[in-house]
Protein backbone atom coordinates (compact mmCIF):
# COMPACT_ATOMS: atom_id res chain seq x y z
CA UNK A 1 0.00 0.00 0.00
CA UNK A 2 1.39 3.66 -0.85
CA UNK A 3 2.41 5.69 2.42
CA UNK A 4 0.28 7.39 4.43
CA UNK A 5 1.00 11.15 4.46
CA UNK A 6 0.18 13.51 6.84
CA UNK A 7 1.17 16.25 5.10
CA UNK A 8 -1.57 18.97 5.94
CA UNK A 9 -1.15 20.44 2.27
CA UNK A 10 -2.53 16.88 0.84
CA UNK A 11 -5.82 17.41 2.75
CA UNK A 12 -8.10 19.35 -0.15
CA UNK A 13 -10.91 21.16 1.28
CA UNK A 14 -12.96 20.70 -2.46
CA UNK A 15 -15.19 17.83 -4.10
CA UNK A 16 -12.94 15.48 -5.56
CA UNK A 17 -14.13 12.96 -8.42
CA UNK A 18 -12.83 9.54 -6.68
CA UNK A 19 -13.19 7.68 -3.10
CA UNK A 20 -9.91 6.21 -2.24
CA UNK A 21 -10.16 2.26 -2.03
CA UNK A 22 -7.18 -0.23 -1.96
CA UNK A 23 -6.77 -1.89 -4.39
CA UNK A 24 -3.91 -3.74 -6.66
CA UNK A 25 -3.59 -4.74 -10.78
CA UNK A 26 -3.44 -8.13 -12.00
CA UNK A 27 -0.47 -8.91 -13.98
CA UNK A 28 -2.14 -8.12 -17.01
CA UNK A 29 -3.06 -4.99 -16.21
CA UNK A 30 0.79 -4.59 -15.09
CA UNK A 31 1.75 -4.99 -18.43
CA UNK A 32 -0.73 -2.72 -20.14
CA UNK A 33 1.09 -0.01 -18.01
CA UNK A 34 3.90 -0.50 -18.41
CA UNK A 35 3.48 -1.46 -22.35
CA UNK A 36 0.50 0.78 -23.04
CA UNK A 37 0.99 3.62 -21.12
CA UNK A 38 3.97 5.47 -23.12
CA UNK A 39 0.75 5.29 -26.13
CA UNK A 40 -2.28 6.52 -23.63
CA UNK A 41 -1.34 8.01 -20.60
CA UNK A 42 -0.89 11.85 -20.57
CA UNK A 43 1.38 12.57 -17.51
CA UNK A 44 1.05 16.03 -15.52
CA UNK A 45 3.07 17.35 -13.25
CA UNK A 46 1.97 16.22 -9.10
CA UNK A 47 0.97 18.49 -6.32
CA UNK A 48 1.42 17.73 -2.87
CA UNK A 49 -1.25 14.70 -2.86
CA UNK A 50 -0.89 11.75 -4.98
CA UNK A 51 -3.55 12.33 -7.47
CA UNK A 52 -3.33 16.12 -7.49
CA UNK A 53 -2.53 18.45 -10.51
CA UNK A 54 0.55 21.24 -9.80
CA UNK A 55 -0.68 25.10 -10.61
CA UNK A 56 1.80 24.96 -13.69
CA UNK A 57 0.50 22.12 -15.48
CA UNK A 58 -0.54 21.89 -18.65
CA UNK A 59 -2.38 19.94 -21.35
CA UNK A 60 -2.56 21.56 -24.36
CA UNK A 61 -5.73 19.58 -26.45
CA UNK A 62 -3.93 20.52 -29.93
CA UNK A 63 -0.25 19.17 -29.21
CA UNK A 64 -1.31 16.17 -27.38
CA UNK A 65 -3.73 15.03 -30.46
CA UNK A 66 -1.56 16.51 -33.09
CA UNK A 67 -5.07 18.24 -34.07
CA UNK A 68 -7.84 20.38 -33.12
CA UNK A 69 -10.48 18.52 -33.18
CA UNK A 70 -13.81 18.41 -30.76
CA UNK A 71 -13.11 17.12 -27.18
CA UNK A 72 -14.87 15.17 -24.58
CA UNK A 73 -13.16 14.70 -20.83
CA UNK A 74 -14.68 12.32 -18.98
CA UNK A 75 -14.80 12.76 -15.26
CA UNK A 76 -14.25 9.41 -13.79
CA UNK A 77 -13.77 7.09 -16.67
CA UNK A 78 -13.92 3.57 -14.48
CA UNK A 79 -12.40 0.90 -16.77
CA UNK A 80 -13.08 3.31 -19.82
CA UNK A 81 -16.47 1.19 -21.63
CA UNK A 82 -17.91 4.59 -22.07
CA UNK A 83 -15.06 6.50 -23.28
CA UNK A 84 -13.84 3.69 -25.28
CA UNK A 85 -16.68 3.04 -26.85
CA UNK A 86 -17.69 6.40 -28.38
CA UNK A 87 -13.77 7.29 -29.31
CA UNK A 88 -14.16 4.16 -31.53
CA UNK A 89 -18.00 5.49 -33.03
CA UNK A 90 -16.07 9.15 -33.15
CA UNK A 91 -12.58 9.16 -34.76
CA UNK A 92 -12.73 12.61 -35.81
CA UNK A 93 -13.24 13.70 -32.30
CA UNK A 94 -11.00 13.48 -29.60
CA UNK A 95 -10.59 12.01 -25.83
CA UNK A 96 -9.58 12.69 -22.53
CA UNK A 97 -10.23 10.10 -20.03
CA UNK A 98 -9.28 11.08 -16.24
CA UNK A 99 -9.34 8.71 -13.32
CA UNK A 100 -7.44 8.02 -10.44
CA UNK A 101 -7.64 4.09 -10.21
CA UNK A 102 -4.79 2.48 -12.04
CA UNK A 103 -6.52 -0.94 -12.89
CA UNK A 104 -9.41 1.03 -14.62
CA UNK A 105 -7.17 3.08 -16.19
CA UNK A 106 -5.10 -0.39 -17.46
CA UNK A 107 -8.46 -1.60 -18.59
CA UNK A 108 -9.02 1.41 -20.87
CA UNK A 109 -5.61 1.22 -22.11
CA UNK A 110 -6.45 -2.19 -23.07
CA UNK A 111 -9.95 -1.67 -24.95
CA UNK A 112 -8.17 1.53 -26.51
CA UNK A 113 -5.51 -1.13 -27.77
CA UNK A 114 -8.05 -3.51 -29.03
CA UNK A 115 -10.21 -0.48 -31.07
CA UNK A 116 -6.80 0.82 -32.28
CA UNK A 117 -7.59 3.86 -31.01
CA UNK A 118 -5.62 7.03 -31.69
CA UNK A 119 -7.77 9.80 -30.66
CA UNK A 120 -7.60 9.00 -26.79
CA UNK A 121 -5.71 9.75 -23.71
CA UNK A 122 -5.86 9.24 -20.24
CA UNK A 123 -4.91 11.02 -17.37
CA UNK A 124 -3.99 9.83 -14.06
CA UNK A 125 -5.39 12.46 -11.24
CA UNK A 126 -8.41 14.49 -9.58
CA UNK A 127 -10.60 15.92 -12.80
CA UNK A 128 -11.70 19.06 -11.25
CA UNK A 129 -8.08 19.77 -10.88
CA UNK A 130 -7.71 19.02 -14.80
CA UNK A 131 -10.30 20.92 -15.52
CA UNK A 132 -9.09 24.09 -13.30
CA UNK A 133 -5.54 24.02 -13.75
CA UNK A 134 -4.34 21.79 -16.78
CA UNK A 135 -6.74 22.24 -19.78
CA UNK A 136 -6.86 25.78 -21.46
CA UNK A 137 -9.73 28.14 -20.84
CA UNK A 138 -12.80 27.27 -22.88
CA UNK A 139 -11.19 24.22 -24.59
CA UNK A 140 -13.45 21.68 -24.01
CA UNK A 141 -16.96 20.33 -25.86
CA UNK A 142 -18.28 18.22 -24.10
CA UNK A 143 -17.80 17.16 -20.38
CA UNK A 144 -19.22 13.48 -18.98
CA UNK A 145 -20.03 12.95 -15.51
CA UNK A 146 -21.56 9.29 -15.45
CA UNK A 147 -22.61 7.87 -12.30
CA UNK A 148 -20.14 9.25 -9.46
CA UNK A 149 -19.88 8.27 -6.24
CA UNK A 150 -23.42 8.93 -4.94
CA UNK A 151 -22.32 9.20 -1.14
CA UNK A 152 -25.77 8.32 -0.18
CA UNK A 153 -25.21 8.14 3.27
CA UNK A 154 -26.51 11.61 4.77
CA UNK A 155 -22.92 12.63 6.45
CA UNK A 156 -21.22 11.90 3.31
CA UNK A 157 -23.36 14.37 0.82
CA UNK A 158 -21.26 17.18 1.01
CA UNK A 159 -18.72 15.05 -0.61
CA UNK A 160 -20.59 14.51 -3.60
CA UNK A 161 -18.52 16.12 -6.65
CA UNK A 162 -21.43 17.95 -8.54
CA UNK A 163 -21.58 21.01 -6.34
CA UNK A 164 -21.45 24.89 -7.19
CA UNK A 165 -17.81 24.97 -7.29
CA UNK A 166 -17.38 22.19 -9.61
CA UNK A 167 -19.58 23.87 -11.73
CA UNK A 168 -17.56 26.99 -11.90
CA UNK A 169 -14.93 24.49 -12.64
CA UNK A 170 -16.66 23.33 -15.21
CA UNK A 171 -17.83 26.58 -16.76
CA UNK A 172 -14.43 27.28 -16.57
CA UNK A 173 -13.33 24.17 -19.27
CA UNK A 174 -16.21 24.52 -21.85
CA UNK A 175 -16.47 26.22 -24.92
CA UNK A 176 -19.53 28.48 -25.35
CA UNK A 177 -22.32 26.17 -25.73
CA UNK A 178 -20.55 23.13 -24.43
CA UNK A 179 -22.32 20.20 -23.18
CA UNK A 180 -21.98 19.08 -19.27
CA UNK A 181 -23.60 15.84 -19.51
CA UNK A 182 -24.50 13.83 -16.40
CA UNK A 183 -25.92 10.62 -15.21
CA UNK A 184 -27.10 8.75 -11.81
CA UNK A 185 -29.31 6.10 -11.00
CA UNK A 186 -29.34 7.77 -7.02
CA UNK A 187 -32.71 9.79 -7.10
CA UNK A 188 -31.84 12.15 -4.71
CA UNK A 189 -28.37 12.65 -6.24
CA UNK A 190 -30.25 13.78 -9.68
CA UNK A 191 -32.57 16.04 -7.95
CA UNK A 192 -29.23 17.43 -6.57
CA UNK A 193 -27.89 17.39 -9.77
CA UNK A 194 -30.45 19.44 -11.21
CA UNK A 195 -30.77 21.75 -7.93
CA UNK A 196 -27.13 22.75 -8.75
CA UNK A 197 -26.93 23.21 -12.07
CA UNK A 198 -30.50 24.89 -12.46
CA UNK A 199 -28.71 27.70 -10.18
CA UNK A 200 -25.26 27.79 -11.94
CA UNK A 201 -24.43 31.06 -13.56
CA UNK A 202 -23.52 30.34 -16.97
CA UNK A 203 -25.61 27.21 -17.52
CA UNK A 204 -28.86 26.52 -19.48
CA UNK A 205 -30.71 23.83 -19.72
CA UNK A 206 -30.09 21.68 -22.40
CA UNK A 207 -33.62 19.74 -22.01
CA UNK A 208 -37.55 20.18 -21.65
CA UNK A 209 -39.20 18.35 -18.85
CA UNK A 210 -37.91 17.08 -15.82
CA UNK A 211 -34.68 14.90 -17.37
CA UNK A 212 -33.05 14.49 -20.46
CA UNK A 213 -33.26 12.21 -22.64
CA UNK A 214 -31.11 9.30 -22.42
CA UNK A 215 -27.57 10.09 -23.66
CA UNK A 216 -27.68 8.19 -27.01
CA UNK A 217 -23.81 8.41 -26.76
CA UNK A 218 -23.32 6.57 -23.75
CA UNK A 219 -22.86 2.46 -24.27
CA UNK A 220 -24.87 0.84 -21.75
CA UNK A 221 -22.13 -0.94 -19.25
CA UNK A 222 -22.91 -3.56 -17.01
CA UNK A 223 -22.67 -1.18 -13.76
CA UNK A 224 -26.19 0.56 -15.44
CA UNK A 225 -27.63 -2.26 -16.11
CA UNK A 226 -27.12 -3.51 -12.39
CA UNK A 227 -29.11 -0.30 -11.31
CA UNK A 228 -31.58 -1.13 -13.18
CA UNK A 229 -31.85 -4.76 -12.60
CA UNK A 230 -31.89 -3.15 -8.82
CA UNK A 231 -35.28 -1.14 -9.84
CA UNK A 232 -32.98 2.42 -10.04
CA UNK A 233 -34.48 4.75 -12.52
CA UNK A 234 -31.33 6.20 -14.64
CA UNK A 235 -31.74 10.16 -14.65
CA UNK A 236 -29.94 11.78 -17.25
CA UNK A 237 -29.12 16.12 -16.99
CA UNK A 238 -27.85 17.99 -19.98
CA UNK A 239 -26.68 21.65 -19.31
CA UNK A 240 -25.06 24.24 -21.95
CA UNK A 241 -22.67 26.70 -21.01
CA UNK A 242 -23.09 29.92 -22.27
Amino acid sequence: MPYKSFDPRTFRDKPVSFVRRSGRMTPSQERAWEDLGPRYLHELPRGHAATSVADHASLEPAEVFGRVAPLVVEVGSGQGHAIVHAASELRDWDFIAVEVFRAGLARTMIRAEWADLANLRLVEANAPEVLERALPEHSVDEIWVFFPDPWAKERHKKRRLVSPDFARIAARALKPGGLLRLATDWEDYAEHMRETMDAAPGFARDFAGEWAPRFEGRVLTAFEQKGIDKGRVIRDLAYRSA
